[in-house]
């Protein structure tokens, strides 16, 4: 399944946003978040788009897309694009998230503290092994996957991160959907089938690994490119 992003209240895509540009957005939402921290106020299109990895020309598009065009010989107003942007994702509310899955990456997740800043706050934990339910994790009590439905409900969750092993994936999936959430972040190493209207995304740590034993493969000169020579 091709990734695609998570929906937000401002629906990006019926306004005409390509999914490739919303894509983008949060690379530029990060840059100009540091941007920010370091006090500067305005940043050109090509200084953003380095700061982005993209080329200026792109991102002048994209942020043509949201209405924003910037100054001629001033810029963007990085107080500013940083509203457009976070408007037109959606993290201008607080978003509920639930982890399920507390083992060492769903601990770790919990445990990050960047969520916060970002519009996303950890509202609930929900494991299976009764040697960690009831466990406090970054101030949560981690609650029985029995009560996963009640729990999505109760704490008005919107988004779930599935950490669980690959077995149990695609039932715990069923499961939140059902109950109606319609935005799901999945780590397990697992393909999730879902119907028309849920999001997923989906990051496998063991995929990037590989592509980028690819490219270390090629710049050396392995067996790729003495296949190439025969």
């Amino acid at each position: 399944m091709e990734p695609r992003h998570v929906k937000s209240p401002s629906q990006p895509r019926d306004r005409g946003i390509p999914d490739a540009t919303v894509a983008r957005l949060p690379l530029y939402l990060r840059a100009l978040h540091g941007m920010a921290e370091r006090a500067i106020a305005t940043v050109s299109s090509e200084d953003l788009a380095m700061a982005a990895g993209v080329n200026s020309a792109k991102l002048r598009k994209d942020l043509s897309h949201l209405g924003s065009y910037g100054t001629r010989g001033v810029g963007y107003d990085v107080e500013y694009l940083v509203y457009q942007i976070s408007r037109e994702l959606g993290l201008t509310q607080d978003w509920a998230v639930a982890i399920v899955g507390v083992g060492n990456l769903g601990r770790a997740l919990a445990n990050y503290g960047g969520f916060v800043s970002r519009g996303f706050r950890v509202a609930a934990l929900v494991d299976a092994d009764p040697e960690v339910v009831g466990d406090d994790i970054a101030g949560l009590n981690v609650e029985h996957i029995d009560e996963l439905e009640a729990v999505i409900k109760r704490r008005g969750v919107s988004i779930v991160v599935l950490a669980t092993p690959a077995a149990a994936a695609q039932e715990v999936c069923d499961r939140v959907v059902a109950v109606g959430v319609t935005s799901i972040l999945n780590f397990a190493p697992v393909v999730l089938s879902v119907p028309d209207g849920v999001d997923v995304r989906k990051v496998d740590l063991s995929i990037e690994l590989q592509i980028l034993a690819f490219h270390e493969q090629r710049k050396a000169g392995g067996p790729l490119m003495a296949v190439d020579s025969q």
